[in-house]
């Protein structure tokens, strides 16, 4: 925004000196993210700028740790690429595979966080709600608490999700939900209800409740209410929060180590693997590509916040 024409002097040197602020605090924020896209098409194995690179060489560029991401686990990686070889890339590729992993536990992980934070946003934002404030801590408590403490808990319940009716004289028999799918999406979804919370509850303290008291006196039933009344005026905060319960659930590593099993080898955790075992930067790539995938997420909730804005009739900014 430019000055007016009557700013003092100590007035510009105050707009330019927080200009300047903003500037460092953002590459302070950006510059350890945006050093990673380079690095990942370096043509040798190092996690360092090459002199070919720094001298803008072609030679020292390469895309061989993005191929590395469809060919590493591949049974055949160097046969003609036709469609078996993609099917060989599609089987047997690891990265591949992390990858089916964390989209089929992050979709499902998704739908369950989105439809119970939605339900309690509802119920929360209810002025004869009793003992709101308690259950609200109750339910953001998962993104306070130390997340390595609540990994612990759901170890040792999912080891045994029948231990606590044992205690009241029951003694059924369960099956583990540790090292199984149904496991690892129940502790995403846990995850990702308190930002499915934040995000609906912060839609509705905009929400007219006058609408569904008309359609409550037309003769509209409490679902017909919340179809076509509710959830469209809504609905632009349950999708941001279904985003942030996504990307919560697709960079979640610590709950997976501690729930999951061999087969659910998410993206992190073939990261994590990656770091520990052997040092590629084909980690470089896929973080390259997380962060684009990120930055279509956060542009898709900055759309929905405009569009939920002009909903309610507030002037986009």
């Amino acid at each position: 925004m430019a000055l007016p024409t009557y700013a003092s002097p100590l007035e510009k040197i105050w707009h330019y000196a927080y200009l300047a602020i903003c500037a460092a605090i953002f590459f302070f924020l950006i510059a350890p993210i945006v050093v990673v896209i380079p690095l990942s098409f370096n043509a040798e194995p190092y996690f360092t700028f090459t002199e070919k690179m720094l001298s803008f060489d072609p030679e020292g560029y390469s895309m061989r740790w993005y191929n590395s991401l469809l060919t590493f686990g591949m049974t055949n990686p160097d046969a003609p690429k036709d469609l078996s070889w993609w099917a060989d890339a599609w089987q047997n590729a690891k990265w591949i595979k992390a990858a089916k992993s964390s989209i089929i536990i992050g979709f499902f992980s998704t739908i369950l966080a989105t439809v119970l934070g939605t339900l309690a946003a509802l119920g929360l934002s209810r002025p004869e709600m009793p003992f709101r404030r308690v259950i609200m801590a109750v339910l953001i408590s998962p993104m306070i608490v130390p997340i390595i403490i609540t990994a612990t808990g759901m170890f040792f319940f999912y080891s045994n999700p029948c231990a606590p009716l044992s205690w009241i004289g029951l003694n059924p028999s369960c099956g583990k939900l540790a090292g199984t799918y149904l496991g690892v999406i129940l502790a995403h979804a846990t995850l990702g209800i308190p930002f499915v919370i934040i995000t609906v509850t912060a839609t509705l303290i905009g929400f007219d409740q006058s609408l569904a008291r008309a359609a409550a006196s037309l003769g509209a039933n409490p679902r017909t209410t919340f179809f076509r009344i509710i959830m469209p005026l809504i609905l632009p905060g349950v999708i941001s929060g279904a985003l942030f319960a996504f990307v919560t659930s697709f960079d979640e590593v610590v709950a997976v180590l501690f729930i999951a099993g061999p087969d659910q080898q998410t993206i992190p955790r073939q990261m994590w693997n990656g770091i520990r075992e052997q040092i590629s930067p084909a980690i470089l790539a896929v973080a390259t590509l997380l962060v684009i995938f990120s930055i279509a997420l956060l542009a898709t909730v900055e759309m929905l916040r405009r569009r939920s804005e002009r909903l309610r009739g507030i002037t986009p900014h």
